[in-house]
């Protein structure tokens, strides 16, 4: 049975080892979030800070830090849920094996959520000014609610069947919000709450919103969850959790119902025409997100239960906790991806590169068998049909091969996958631009909030070329270029100067303009990237991935020796040259405070309560 609350959650955890307890002081701006970075990259517990400077709260921290510890946390309704999973995937397939349905009925019927008239979230009032005030990052705006469970209905057809429980960015102090009054609500594009917030801006009428904090964990998991049509997050909480959800829904729950164990709800309601600053933040691209007008929810109460637990979790560069998350959700619902795309055969969203910049596929090419020659044509199709769903759409670059081509290949192989369109790609034909759409609210090197393109790169057929691992003997680079490295086989990484201020900066045409004439030279190393810091870049794949995917807007940084235009289809023949530098339009990246640091250095010094844990 799975827990009922947060407390029994945390019990659990540390009597079988996956929980530590901090009880000297910790500072809610800046401190708790570094420990919970360090912690969560030395693969630690989860933290419970008793303890925390000016709030009565504790606070709660990586506690899905480890993808074995979220399987802990679940562990009895896992394969009850992914049962459930493989039914809406291929039913046929489980009713030639009865045994297997066993443990769907009890799954089943967790997914109706239980209501009642009370609960103990209802027990005790608060105040925002009162919640732990976590600060992440030393140039945030204020606090936010990092794990916030926003609960919204359907204004057109109210009830918890047409409900959206999503996870948007919460600001509860800094700006020009009024003080205990007023929070800042930061949806991304393509999100649920968004269609909530168009019927009630339609019908004239305010939008209530009820955050949630902290209750059953599996509340937390399901708000991230790319759910199959027709299941809710409150059904697949349920499912997940073990027992049905118990939610409150009466007068005092603001017309909206409330998880009756959760730890803590903001309660109000979003006027349909009223936005003001929000941000700036550090977010899971690495970067900070900029100051930007967003809708403004006003609090009518602020609940919590006896007992409460502040969860929350720090965002920044990959990977942080909200990895553990990915891999979680991959886990749960993998098998449900192929089929929603006929053709499809498996996706990633690559983390290291902050998940949306990137996405690796594999697709089947089988519409001309017969052809002599390959060359991508299912996989086109099966391209823009991953671009027409839901958050895959704000890939900016899709990268897909042919299933036939290597049978064996892992799209979660992430260098050998590139090793295979690398030694396959033809850039005169594999380049597929969008050049005015759409991307990610988070993501700053396109043309403005939201705007930007996407490169669809399709690479089919036998191998082309034997890739580079070693700087070629006789390299010769432009005037400007400090140096070259190998980041890849195939991929050169070049340090070029520092982006005119000014904006107007040619110096990536006239590096491609260079190799003009040596569309040849680098016929081992089709790929080059020029970077800020070459040595920084081919350090790590995880560097090179971060660089060169999260800085560079493919329709403004995407050149290449040799380039062409031929109706309307724009190629190159010699190497594809992507501008990963930092612009000015960039967003700054996060640097850790150094006096906190010192402040954590010292908890995990000997004798310290993080001694040998960080």
């Amino acid at each position: 049975m799975g827990y009922r609350d947060l407390t029994e959650c945390v019990r659990d955890l540390e009597r079988n080892g996956f929980l530590i307890s901090i009880d000297e002081e910790i500072d809610p701006r800046l401190e708790a979030a570094s420990v919970v970075r360090r912690v969560y990259e030395a693969k630690g517990p989860a933290i419970l800070f008793r303890k925390v400077k000016g709030c009565a709260f504790p606070l709660l921290g990586n506690l899905f830090g480890t993808l074995d510890r979220a399987r802990f946390i679940f562990r009895d309704a896992l394969e009850g849920v992914e049962r459930l999973v493989a039914l809406k995937v291929d039913p046929a397939a489980l009713l030639k094996r009865p045994a297997s349905l066993l443990k769907i009925p009890g799954a089943a019927w967790n997914l109706r959520p239980k209501f009642v008239s009370n609960g103990p979230i209802l027990q005790h009032e608060t105040t925002l000014e009162s919640l732990p005030q976590v600060v992440s990052w030393p140039n945030d705006a204020g606090a936010f609610v990092t794990l916030p469970l926003v609960y919204s209905e359907d204004p057109d057809k109210p009830g918890w069947i047409k409900s959206n429980l999503g996870m948007y960015r919460v600001q509860i102090s800094g700006n020009e919000f009024e003080k205990n009054r007023e929070v800042g609500m930061h949806y991304q594009i393509h999100r649920g709450i968004g269609v909530h917030h168009s019927a009630a801006i339609r019908r004239n009428e305010s939008l209530k919103v009820n955050v949630f904090v902290g209750g059953p964990p599996a509340l937390t998991v399901s708000a991230m969850m790319p759910l199959p049509e027709g299941m809710t997050e409150l059904a697949f909480a349920g499912a997940l959790g073990g027992r049905r959800l118990e939610m409150v829904r009466g007068a005092k729950t603001g017309g909206l119902p409330i998880p009756s164990h959760s730890d803590f709800c903001i309660s109000g309601t979003i006027d349909p025409s009223q936005v003001k600053p929000e941000g700036p933040f550090g977010d899971h691209l690495g970067y900070y997100s900029l100051k930007h007008d967003f809708p403004v929810m006003n609090v009518d109460r602020v609940y919590h239960r006896p007992g409460a637990i502040w969860l929350f979790t720090s965002v920044g560069r990959p990977p942080q906790e909200d990895t553990t998350f990915g891999e979680l959700v991959h886990e749960l619902t993998g098998p449900i991806v192929p089929t929603i795309i006929p053709g499809l055969k498996a996706v990633h969203a690559v983390d290291a590169a902050g998940v949306h910049p990137l996405l690796l596929t594999i697709g089947s090419e089988r519409y001309v068998p017969y052809a002599n020659e390959r060359r991508p044509l299912e996989v086109l199709t099966t391209a823009n049909a991953i671009l027409g769903q839901g958050q895959l759409s704000l890939a900016k670059y899709l990268f897909i091969v042919a299933h036939e081509d290597d049978p064996s290949l892992n799209v979660k192989d992430i260098p050998n996958y590139f090793r295979h369109v690398l030694e396959r790609v033809d850039w005169s034909k594999d380049l597929h631009f969008q050049t005015r759409t759409s991307m990610d609210t988070l993501d700053y090197s396109g043309d403005g909030l939201n705007l930007g393109s996407k490169v669809v790169i399709a690479a089919v057929g036998p191998k082309r070329r034997t890739l580079g691992t070693e700087i070629p003997g006789d390299l010769s680079l432009p005037a400007g270029c400090a140096s070259a490295r190998v980041a890849h086989p195939g991929v050169l990484v070049v340090q070029g100067a520092a982006y005119d201020k000014n904006g107007t900066d040619d110096f990536l045409r006239r590096f491609c303009y260079a190799q003009k004439n040596r569309t040849d030279y680098f016929r081992e190393f089709p790929l080059i990237a020029i970077v800020d810091d070459a040595e920084f870049a081919s350090r790590t794949l995880r560097n090179w991935l971060w660089v060169v995917f999260t800085r560079s807007n493919p329709a403004s940084d995407i050149d290449g020796a040799g380039a062409f235009v031929d109706r309307k289809h724009w190629g190159c023949k010699g190497p594809l040259v992507i501008d990963a530098r930092i612009k000015p339009r960039h967003a700054p990246p996060l640097i850790d405070d150094p006096e906190v640091e010192k402040r954590v250095d010292r908890l995990g010094a000997p004798g310290g309560p993080l001694f040998r844990r960080i």
